[in-house]
This record gives structure tokens, C-alpha cells and sequence, in this order.
């Protein structure tokens, strides 16, 4: 059976535009600069109705030189369907990155803002009629993301595990 989200649901999105997040200036250049490149994993994806689905993910991430902005792509699939994110985020006074996302298969768009403490990123994510709060932790080559949606999907709750390829 399909699964279907609003066309203003990014699901994808929750994935990794909070992942470029920080909190402190000795934060700033590890917290940025260990996404630097090519991610791939998989997980799942959880349903109101109870159902489960397989999800594949790959990311690619560019980091600034002076590891201050973060643009990421994302591309995520199941049996039933595909997104795509791209994400912009920038540091702003006090060690907090800002940024916007679109989800360009849905044409939704929406802000973000989060702290990052270590390796774990705390987040949220809103666009028109989706919030989310994403959890991130990062340990050398492997990351973990667990996505809570809430507000205008059937979806509750997304965790994948990526490494870097």
C-alpha cells in the first residue's frame, strides 16, 4: 500500500538540514566539517496506521572553508516514494545556525534552527503545516537520525542509520 503525505510534508527534510546546526564556537568546525562529503544508510519509516516501511537515503554535503554554511542534498526512497531536499544553513550570533530547506518533489518550503551539543544535534524543522524535532548523533563514519513529525502527515516517527561512503 502507498504512502501518502501531504504535498506539504518534507519528510526528508527532518533527515539532515538539522544537521547543520551548532551550539558554541568550539563546536563550529567539527560539528560542520564531520558531514563534509557523501552519506548513504537506510532505516524506517513509521505510520499512524502501524505500518512499517524500508527507507534508503544519500546525502551529499558542502561545507565553506571557513566551516561556517552548510549546503546539503538529500535523496530518500521507499516502495512507494521519493524525495529530494536541499538545504542552506548559515552560523549566526551565539553559535545557532538558521537556514531554509525546500522539499523539491512536493514544492514545500520551511526554516530550521537547532543546538548542537558534542556529537548530538537537537532540532526543529517547520514549513506550512509541518513541524518536526529531529535527534542526530554523529560518531566517526556513522550517523544516527531519528525524525518525530507532527502536524499535516500519517507519519510518526522516522530512524535511519547513515555512514559515510
Amino acid at each position: 500500500m502507498p504512502v501518502k503525505l501531504s504535498k506539504r510534508v518534507p519528510l526528508a527534510v527532518a533527515l539532515f538540514a538539522a544537521a547543520a546546526f551548532q551550539y558554541g564556537e568550539a563546536h563550529a568546525d567539527t560539528a560542520l566539517r564531520s558531514l563534509a562529503g557523501y552519506w548513504a544508510g537506510s532505516g524506517t519509516i513509521s505510520m499512524k496506521s502501524g505500518t512499517r516501511e524500508r527507507i534508503r537515503c544519500r546525502g551529499s554535503y558542502a561545507v565553506s572553508g571557513d566551516a561556517d554554511a552548510l549546503n546539503q542534498s538529500l535523496v530518500c526512497a521507499s516502495d512507494s516514494y521519493k524525495f529530494n531536499v536541499e538545504s542552506n544553513v548559515s552560523e549566526t550570533a551565539g553559535g545557532v545556525l538558521r537556514g531554509s530547506w525546500a522539499e523539491t518533489t512536493r514544492n514545500a518550503t520551511g526554516q530550521l534552527v537547532g543546538r548542537v551539543g558534542g556529537s548530538h544535534i537537537i532540532a526543529n524543522v517547520q514549513g506550512v503545516g509541518f513541524t518536526a524535532t529531529i535527534s542526530i548523533i554523529t560518531r566517526g563514519r556513522s550517523q544516527s537520525v531519528s525524525i518525530a513529525p507532527s502536524g499535516g502527515t500519517d507519519v510518526v516517527g522516522v530512524n535511519v542509520s547513515m555512514h559515510r561512503e
